[in-house]
Order: structure tokens, then sequence, then C-alpha cells
């Protein structure tokens, strides 16, 4: 009996104490519960300000966050006036940021609250002003879309809100931003290097570091197949497991990032990648280096994959270097270099490079011009050891072999010479045109479950590469870009005339295995098409984007096939896990698109990939 009315008082003291916490203690750092004596003993904190526009106009309904080591963040919203205030902080360093739909959050910074005292810190918003998608280019990249000079984009920790994005796809050595996208990331470096003083208790503590970091953590599953029902067969590759982590400390001087992916199973594999990118914004020099490295394990019963590594795991890394210098408001020279070993090739160096020389005509003026050469080596099998830049991390998750048992692997090399111009128009509306030249060596050949001397190819999991000769190809684009709120789309459409320049060394595998990549000269048109959106409403973003081509090979005749390939993405936040003080995402893709970076090497890199499975991954994504 007394043991049953101890438990009902406490569960009636829980219920009418714990709520008047809730609503009055903005300072408890979580639920710990303390002695009356020591509460009363230590006197609480202050923290308040106002939040205004570029303008000085006060903000209405902006959320502020005040987090503190080893508790979770604590809300407030504006008022009429802008005003915001935290009452009954605990003494010690809180690290605070705004938010408002249709402002730019700047990076935010540590506050000092001392015990019985009221700070103040103002916090300045900047509305977003419509950003224009950059222009997409054939051969070699797209064209920034601002009026002066861009900078060196820096590598986002994840751009990945949709995968195979394809205003953000791999541009070569170095990529071109638009003005709202420089803004937003020195947006994120609002505080000076003090700001770490800061984070020092007066009491003697030390806030971590790591409480500035941005992370994300996915945990997700892939699987290919060829047929909807082909996932349903007994004999359907298992879905693997893929965990993927990504760290980004921003500093005063640039972003220190670092990411990385593993997958197990009987392909065992991880990547991991680091870089540093310096912007500055009193500086028009700015810069990225970084490193990538990536192994591929094989423990399956796929004699061929066995036989085709030496020993039993292949080992790829890489180094690259990214320069961009704003010599004028109107004139910009960037430049860089890639230096990668592949352990699987006889010859295991590649060297890639690009230098380009931007210019706008005049400040009122926005139509901008740019000259462009680059040089790449493109290995085979490189799309599962290199490092994206952005959309979904997936590690090597599939084995492939030379075309045939006596073939070797070769490395596509890819020069690139292009001359474009963009222009604004109204609307919102960008116009680009390019006209570029490219000579291919060893072009590659990708192909999916064909039969070689019998035996059949471990498909969708396994594929077979080869090469289809030396190619000279001529041609010009013109792209169409605009946004319309949180829409974004674009249509590009190229047009190529190819010139074989040398037979293939595996022209005799290929005749019987894939015929449809035994070219001569051939006239190829291209439109691929993108629609990026979100829907505020339900949080739910979501990426379709469209390939369709007249030359696309096939494995069972020499004349090409016009059809098309396709990637679509749907995220969805779940905003009833925000208690838990990260961002949760529930993520969908499938895609047919063999590589993401459709613009940055030969016009056949794609069209030469022979009937590539469909890939779907699914997951959830954590942000904090």
């Amino acid at each position: 009996m007394i043991r049953s009315i101890t438990r009902w008082w406490v569960l009636g003291f829980t219920v009418c104490v714990v709520p008047a916490s809730l609503a009055y203690g903005q300072a408890s750092r979580g639920f710990q519960m303390q002695p009356v004596s020591l509460v009363a003993a230590v006197p609480q904190g202050e923290l308040r300000g106002i939040i205004r526009d570029q303008r000085g106009g006060a903000l209405i309904g902006a959320m502020v966050s005040a987090s503190a080591r080893g508790s979770s963040p604590l809300f407030a919203i504006s008022d009429r006036e802008g005003r915001y205030v935290f009452r009954n902080l605990a003494p010690g360093a809180y690290f605070v940021r705004a938010y408002l739909d249709g402002y730019a959050s700047p990076r935010g910074g540590f506050v000092q609250v001392s015990a019985g005292a009221s700070r103040a810190w103002p916090i300045a918003l900047n509305r977003l002003e419509p950003e224009v998608p950059p222009i997409f280019t054939a051969g070699v990249g797209a064209i920034g879309t601002s009026g002066s000079a861009p900078a060196l984009p820096r590598r986002a920790p994840d751009d990945d809100e949709v995968a195979w994005r394809m205003r953000q796809l791999k541009r070569g050595v170095l990529k071109e931003a638009t003005a709202a996208a420089i803004e937003r990331d020195l947006d994120r470096v609002t505080e000076p290097a003090s700001v770490w003083r800061q984070s020092i208790d007066p009491r003697g503590g030390f806030v971590s570091l790591l409480d500035s970091v941005d992370g994300q953590i996915n945990l997700l599953t892939t699987t290919s197949f060829d047929r909807p029902q082909d996932l349903f067969e007994p004999t359907a590759i298992a879905p693997r497991p893929i965990a993927y982590v990504s760290l980004v400390a921003p500093l005063s001087g640039g972003d220190w990032a670092v990411r990385g992916s593993i997958t197990e199973g009987d392909i065992a594999s991880w990547i991991l990648a680091g870089s540093f990118t310096r912007h500055r914004e009193d500086s028009a020099h700015q810069y990225e280096i970084g490193l990538t490295y990536a192994a591929q394990r094989y423990q399956g019963g796929n004699v061929d994959a066995l036989a085709a590594m030496r020993g039993d795991s292949r080992n790829v890394g890489e180094i690259y270097a990214e320069d961009s210098w704003a010599v004028t408001s109107l004139l910009t020279i960037a430049a860089g270099g890639r230096y990668a070993s592949y352990d699987y090739l006889a010859d295991r160096v590649l060297l890639g490079g690009r230098m380009s020389i931007a210019y706008q005509v005049s400040p009122t003026r926005p139509l901008r011009f740019r000259v462009t050469a680059a040089h790449r080596e493109l290995a085979p099998g490189a799309e599962e050891f290199v490092a994206p830049t952005s959309g979904v991390w997936l590690p090597p998750e599939r084995t492939f072999s030379a075309l045939t048992r006596t073939s070797e692997l070769r490395p596509e090399k890819v020069d690139i010479v292009e001359l474009a111009a963009e222009h604004p128009v109204r609307g919102g509306v960008v116009i680009g045109l390019r006209a570029f030249r490219q000579q291919i060596d060893d072009q590659l050949v990708t192909v999916f479950g064909r039969q070689v001397a019998g035996n059949r190819v471990a498909t969708p999991g396994h594929y077979r590469v080869g090469t289809a000769g030396d190619f000279e190809n001529y041609g010009w684009g013109a792209t169409v870009a605009r946004n319309v709120g949180s829409t974004q789309a674009t249509i590009d459409y190229t047009m190529t005339d190819t010139h074989r320049r040398d037979t293939a060394t595996d022209r005799l595998a290929l005749w019987f295995i894939a015929p449809g990549t035994l070219r001569r000269e051939e006239r190829v048109h291209d439109l691929t098409a993108s629609v990026r959106s979100r829907v505020a409403a339900t949080a739910t973003g979501f990426l379709v984007v469209y390939k369709l081509n007249n030359a696309y090979a096939t494995s069972d005749s020499r004349r090409p096939e016009t059809a098309g390939r396709f990637a679509v993405e749907v995220t969805q936040e779940m905003p009833f896990l925000d208690i838990t003080g990260a961002r949760w995402e529930m993520l969908v893709a499938v895609r047919d698109l063999f590589r993401s970076e459709m613009f940055e090497g030969s016009v056949y890199d794609e069209l030469f990939v022979v009937t590539p499975p469909k890939r779907v991954t699914a997951g959830v994504k954590v942000r904090f």
C-alpha cells in the first residue's frame, strides 16, 4: 500500500512540476534536477537583441537558437519590433544563430552570458535575391551568371538537398558560382577570430570548437535492377547498407571539410576525402586543396571480378588544387590541376589540368565571355572511386573488368577547348551559347550484361570496360535557365559532329559484344532538361533530370538508338524529429544515368554505356 501511494505521489509531482519547468525554464540544460539551494546560489543571465534586415528594418517572426555545450538548443521568436530574449540562462558561452524564410542565415557565433547580467547581441539578416542557375556546357562546365568577377566556390560538405543536382555538377577542375552562391558562402564567416576567445568560460571551463562544426550522417541502402520485377527474384542483388559521415569546420579564413562513406558485404569498400577552401571576402584570391582515397575489396564468387583484381583489392588516391584570381572586377583567371594514382592500371599515374579566362564587357552590361582549355584523364571504373562534389555519396559498389581477359584497362584522355558567352534577360532568364572542340584518345565503353566467351557478366553488379578508338568532335550548344520562386528549370541543347581518327584496339570484341559503339562519322543531338523544386508547405524537395539523345549505343545493333535516361530524387523532411536538435530527412532516389558529371568530358561518355541498370537508393539523412 505504501509503495503504491509513493508511486502515485511521484507521478503527480512529475506531471505538475515538469511542464512548469518547460514553460519557464529556458535556461535549463536538458532536464537535470538540481538542489534548490544551488539554483538560488547561482544568479542567472539574460541574452537579448534585435533582428534587422540589411536596411535596418525590424524583422518579425525570425527564429533564434541558442545552444550551450552539452545541452539542447533553446529557441525564441522575434516580436513586432524585432526583439528576442532568452531569460534565466545559466552562465557560459552560447552559440547563437537566426533563421527566417527568404533571408540568408549568418554563420552565428559564441556569446558569453555572465551571471546576473544582460547581454545584448544584435543580428542582421540579408534578404536572398532570386538565384540564377548556372549555364550548363557540353564540354567544360558552367558559365558564371554573376555580373561581377566570380570567386572559386568552396566545396560544400554535402550539397545534397537533391542528388545529381544538375546546376552543381562537377565541372572539371575549376568551377564557377553565381553571385548569390558566393554571398551565401561568405555569409558563413561573420565572426572574427576573437569569437574563439569568447568560447572560454570565465569559471575555467571551455566550450569545444566542435560545437560550431556542421555535420551530417546518412544511413542508406542501395541496389540495382534491370526490371522492377527483378527485385523479387531469388537471384536479385541484396540491398547494400551504406554509412556516410560529413564534418565541416568553418573558420575565419576558410572551411575544413572531411567526408567519408563505407559499405560492407561481398564488396567491402570505403571512400574518404578531405579539403580546405579559402574564401575571404577581402581577397581577390581564392583557392581549394584536397585529397581523396578509396578502396574496394571483393569477396564474392564472380570469377571475372576476382581475376581482374591484382591481389584482392583496388586502391585509388587523388590530390587536387584549384585557384581563382580576380584580376579586376571584370576579369578573372582560374587554373587547377589533379594528380591521381590507380593501382589497377598498367600506368598508374593520371594527370589533369584546366585554365580559363572570364571577361565581362562592362560593369553595366552583364554579357560575359569565357575561354577554357582543359585536359582530363579518366580511368576505367573511375565512377566507383571518385568522390562526388554533390549528391548522394556512394562508396565503390560495383566490380568491373576488362572487355576480354586479354584486354588491357586503358584510361581515356580528353583535350577540350571551349568559347562560351552568356547574358541574363528579363524575368530571371539566362541564355548561354558555346562552341567547343574535343579530342579523345581511347574513348571508354562500358558494357553491362553481355556474354563473353560463353560467360554471362554478373549484372547489374558487374560491368566490362573497353575502348572504342580515338575521336575528334566539334559542336555548339545553347542553354536556357530560369528561376521561378523555389523552382529552378534548365534546358540544354547540344549538337556535335564526330569523326573517328583511329580504330579501337577492342574493335573485334566490340563487334560481337556492343556493335553500336563502332562509329565513324555522325551528328549527335542531345537535349537535357532538369527541374528542381521544393514544396514549402510539405517540406518536400524533388529533382527530375531527363537526357534525350539520338546516339545511345545498343548491344544488338550497329545503328545508334534514340532514347532517354533519367534521374529522380525525392527528399521529405521529418519536422516531428526536430526535438533531437538535428534535421531529419527521408531520401528516395532512382536513376539509370550512369554518370553524374555529364558535361565534363567526351560527348560519348554516357552514350557508350550499354544497357545500364537502374539504381535505387533510400534511407535517412540526419544533419546537425
